[in-house]
Parts: C-alpha cells; sequence; structure tokens
C-alpha cells in the first residue's frame, strides 16, 4: 500500500473506525451539512473564505499565500486549544469540502506530530454524492416495505410509534428527523437542512432489517421547510394504510398537553393563528384568539380541530389523497398508554407479515 494510500480513505468508510472526526470547513458549511458525529475546527472562517475566494480571481499566487498565512493561524490555534490535550496514537478522519488543500494542510500538521490523522478522499462533496446514492437505493429496495399510520390530528400518531418502537417493531419517525409535527403550530425548534434531514433518513434505514416493514406516520410530502424524497413519497403511496380513530375530547385532552408550552405562552400561539384568516376568515381567526385571552383552552382546541384540522385531512383513499384506502381501523377509547399498548398488540402481525 502506498503512502498516499495510508493517507487518505474513501467511502463508504466505518466512522466509528476513527477516534474523532474533523470538518476543516467554515462554520456556515458546517451548519449546512456535515459528516455524523463530526465536530467543526475551521481553517478559514466565513469571512476568510470569502476574501481569499475574492482575491483569487485576481492573484491566485497573493490569494493563496494569504490563505495559508489563515490557514496555519487556524492550525496553530486549533492545537494550542481543542487538540492539545489528545495523546500519541489518536486517530482522527479529516475532511472538507472536495478532499483538498484545507483538509491536507491540517492533516499533514497533525500527521508530522505523530498522530494518525487520515483525509477523506473527494470530501464531504463525496460523502453527499454516496449518500444520495445509498439512499436512492434504499428507497427503491422492493423488500421495503412500509406500514403507514393515519388518522385526524390529536388521535396520537406518534404515541402509537413510540409504543410500537418498545414492542420491538421498526419505525422511522419523520417528525422527529424533521424537528417538526408537521403543522402550522408544529415548530418543535429549529429544523434541519434539507441536507441534514436527507441524511438522518438514510442513517435511520441503515440501522434497519429492510426486509421487515417499518412503520410511519401519514405525512404531506412537506413537514415545515423539509421535503420527503420524491422516492419515499412513491413508496408512501402504494403502501398498506391503518387508521386510528379517537373520540374528540380524548384528541383534545392529548393536545392539550402535548402542546403545553403555548398555554405557557398565550401571545406567541395567538400571533401563529394570523395565517388562517385567509383560509378560515378573520372572524374565525378572532374567536379563537378570543378564546386564547380567557384562557378557555378545551374550548379552543376543539374549535380548531374542527373548523380548522379536520377540514384539512385528506381521508386515505379519496382522490385527494397520497396514500390508500386503510386495509384495518382501530379506535382508541382514550389517550392512555393503556390504549395504545393495546392498540400497538393488535399492529404487531403487519410488523412481522410478509407484504400482501
Amino acid at each position: 500500500m502506498s503512502l498516499s494510500q495510508l493517507e487518505s480513505v474513501s467511502l463508504p468508510v466505518d466512522f466509528h473506525a476513527f477516534d474523532d472526526i474533523i470538518d476543516v470547513r467554515t462554520p456556515l458549511e458546517f451548519e449546512e451539512d456535515h459528516l455524523p458525529g463530526a465536530r467543526n475546527l475551521p481553517v478559514l472562517t466565513n469571512e476568510q473564505r470569502v476574501e481569499v475566494g475574492t482575491l483569487y480571481r485576481q492573484s491566485p499566487f497573493r490569494a493563496r499565500k494569504l490563505g495559508a498565512r489563515y490557514v496555519s493561524e487556524s492550525i496553530s490555534t486549533h492545537l494550542a486549544g481543542p487538540l492539545s490535550e489528545h495523546q500519541p496514537g489518536w486517530n482522527p478522519l479529516v475532511y472538507c469540502w472536495r478532499g483538498g488543500q484545507r483538509s491536507a494542510a491540517l492533516a499533514t500538521v497533525l500527521r508530522s506530530i505523530g498522530w494518525r490523522a487520515r483525509t477523506l478522499e473527494g470530501g464531504y462533496k463525496a460523502y453527499r454524492r454516496y449518500v444520495m446514492g445509498e439512499l436512492g437505493r434504499q428507497l427503491s429496495d422492493s423488500t421495503l416495505r412500509f406500514r403507514i399510520i393515519s388518522g385526524l390530528t390529536g388521535v396520537g400518531k406518534t404515541r402509537l410509534l413510540e409504543t410500537l418502537q418498545t414492542k420491538g417493531l421498526q419505525v422511522i419517525d419523520l417528525e422527529a428527523m424533521a424537528n417538526h409535527r408537521g403543522s402550522l403550530l408544529g415548530s418543535t425548534g429549529t429544523q434541519p437542512t434539507q441536507r441534514q434531514f436527507e441524511n438522518r433518513l438514510h442513517q435511520a434505514l441503515s440501522r434497519l432489517d429492510l426486509a421487515r416493514p417499518v412503520f410511519a406516520e401519514a405525512e404531506s410530502s412537506r413537514i415545515g421547510n423539509v421535503y420527503l424524497p420524491p422516492a419515499l413519497w412513491q413508496k408512501f403511496s402504494c403502501s398498506q394504510v391503518i387508521e386510528i380513530t379517537m373520540p374528540i375530547s380524548e384528541r383534545v385532552r392529548l393536545l392539550l398537553d402535548d402542546y403545553r408550552h403555548f398555554l405557557e405562552n398565550p401571545e406567541t400561539l395567538s400571533g401563529l393563528l394570523d395565517p388562517l384568516s385567509k383560509l378560515r376568515g378573520r372572524a374565525r381567526v378572532q374567536e379563537w384568539q378570543a378564546l386564547i385571552t380567557k384562557g378557555a383552552w378545551p374550548e379552543f382546541v376543539t374549535s380548531v380541530l374542527e373548523n380548522h384540522y379536520d377540514l384539512c385531512y385528506r381521508r386515505p383513499g379519496s382522490s385527494e389523497s397520497n396514500y390508500q384506502a386503510p386495509v384495518k381501523q382501530l379506535s382508541l377509547p382514550d389517550c392512555s398508554p393503556k390504549s395504545y399498548l393495546e392498540v400497538a398488540s393488535q399492529l404487531e402481525e403487519f410488523g412481522e407479515s410478509p407484504a400482501s
């Protein structure tokens, strides 16, 4: 094996074989997406990268000299800071955008110290290409079968998925991956970028036995700001659907529990309702906002369900739905853990049976 082969690795690669994964790209590049488990030790700041790139169009020589100075300063800072405690034998993987000068500069210095630093051939760009290729292969695999959990807002589809998982059945929670519950009021924090979402989906599918059915929630093609890959949307359209029902009083109770943060910050909730004026009318939205002001929470949630969310529900099997008609419908009497456990037990056969 040549020295260059010893100093770099190509995909696919077991990332767990390294003590550390270091992304030397700028913070902005890292924030958009990065390898699983990577930490950011940039050799150029966001501003420096722009400065060097601009100068390069005028004089490549001057740009390389300036870039080398910035990179050297950054490496010195990293050695005195976050890299100062590593012992002999440390084995990091270093990568940049294309596996070029930025990652090579840091890896060369680390190897000169005595650490077993290696670079990723093709860098993040190669990783991204690999992930999308693998994701396409996974979603086109004829053995991959989904079991779709459908139902009106508030029936606890996510709770059912969690219960199914505790029983050893295979589940992917797309809303958890997207950090969003898929509705106007569904934000649960900062969403991942589209690339991060696709990487999370790839990682989730990679951990599953694709020969066994996988339970997922019936989603729209978009969850907040991220989109389901077209191949996944198509896969969902030909999957078996199980529809869950629950009395509206119990749906209200569940939503008041799941969205308790709105009860503590009613002003935020009231402002989020404004965009619904065009769809439901200003009078209806003002009615909801009045209920919020009075703290009439059960009445508010009941009205929002009946006059908005239930009207938006595209029943599986209808012409406006992406999903097939349900092969089974199960009714939960309430939103207690016991009820979800009983329904999960009834669904075990759908988690192990061959495709119909």
